[in-house]
């Protein structure tokens, strides 16, 4: 956290903001604390440009979260983040099969919603989703229902035509199973099925891997399908 809140402050001094270290840091974590009980209490996404914004202007830099300056000093924060993204094995051989026969969608819990699209690019699987849905994008989180009712929206398809794949068990699994969706969690270096046992969320499937997952579309679906 340290080491990203250092660049953070490098890249805002390099867009030019007249900023001391010590005082930055100290009210970007105001911010962010701030925000981060927005977040996870209400399930409201609060973008990183206002985290910054809100830091500056407390330090008498009169600046909104649409100033040029804030937006290119996150994107060069979350440059570190995208350049070591690596897709889990199996992943794309899964994406273009139910691609192929299904539709296909993305939610994804991140605060600045370029850096996802820009990650989708970079791996090499955005062309394999018909719609994506980033909760900076959208004001909400998971596992708030209006996220998973946004996507299903924008797919048409009904929730009980759909499954939704996850490795979070209260984002993912908790999220998708108050809107009617079926579930399967996958284990991840995140979340391990010992997570989701000791959560008592209750997943329709799981699956150890992707391969599992394609295993399982096969045997469970000859309609649309949601990932």
């Amino acid at each position: 956290m340290a080491d990203s809140e250092d660049n953070l402050f490098t890249a805002l001094k390099a867009e030019g903001f007249a900023l001391e270290k010590g005082t930055f840091l100290d009210a970007y974590n105001v911010a962010h604390q701030k925000y981060r009980r927005v977040r996870y209490k209400q399930f409201r996404e609060v973008t990183n440009a206002v985290w910054v914004a809100e830091a500056l202007c407390s330090l008498g830099i009169k600046v909104d979260s649409e100033d040029s300056r804030v937006k290119a000093a996150l994107n060069v924060f979350f440059q570190d983040f995208i350049d070591i993204l690596e897709l889990r094995a199996g992943a794309k051989k899964l994406l273009a099969k139910t691609q192929a026969q299904f539709k296909v969608g993305l939610i994804s819990n991140f605060t600045y919603a370029p850096v996802i699209h820009k990650s989708l690019r970079k791996i090499g699987i955005c062309d394999y989703f018909n719609a994506v849905v980033v909760s900076e994008d959208v004001g909400w989180r998971k596992p708030c229902p209006q996220i998973f009712q946004d996507i299903l929206s924008r797919l048409q398809v009904k929730a009980e035509e759909a499954v939704y794949v996850g490795d979070s068990p209260i984002e993912d699994i908790q999220g998708a199973n108050d809107v009617g969706l079926k579930t399967i969690f996958v284990p991840s270096q995140f979340n391990k099925l010992v997570d989701l046992k000791g959560s008592k969320k209750k997943s329709t499937y799981v699956a150890k891997s992707l391969v599992e997952v394609s295993k399982l579309i096969d045997r469970l679906f000859s309609a649309n399908l949601v990932v």
